[in-house]
């Protein structure tokens, strides 16, 4: 299984990022999805994550600012950030599921720049 990861870049404080993660390989069926990320010199922490049946969770810090959203049939899930500020700057990790037995795959990250 892989887990590609795509949408990160640099922007400026106030505008928006939509990240996407593909998984692909032999997978039988997906259960949770969800980003975490990873900021310099901080532990990384679940930004949001989402359920096979839609139910969804976020960070106190993300909260009506970023959308989960999962694609089944793509395989893919989406995170939508809106209003990013700064302290969003991070590495941005997709996580998947996988399987009966729930399998925790990573992707490889994608870099999150936000400038003030």
């Amino acid at each position: 299984v892989q887990l590609q990861a795509s949408g990160g870049g640099l922007v400026q404080a106030g505008g928006s990022l939509t990240l996407s993660c593909v998984a692909s390989g032999r997978i039988s069926s997906i259960n949770e999805m969800g980003w975490y990320r990873q900021a310099p010199g901080k532990q990384r922490e679940l930004v949001a994550d989402i359920t096979s049946g839609g139910s969804t969770k976020y960070a106190d810090s993300v909260k009506g600012r970023f959308t989960i959203s999962r694609d089944n049939a793509k395989s893919t899930v989406y995170l939508q950030m809106n209003s990013l500020k700064p302290e969003d700057t991070a590495v941005y990790y997709c996580n998947v599921d996988i399987g009966s037995f729930g399998i925790p795959y990573w992707g490889k990250g994608t870099q999150v720049t936000v400038s003030s």
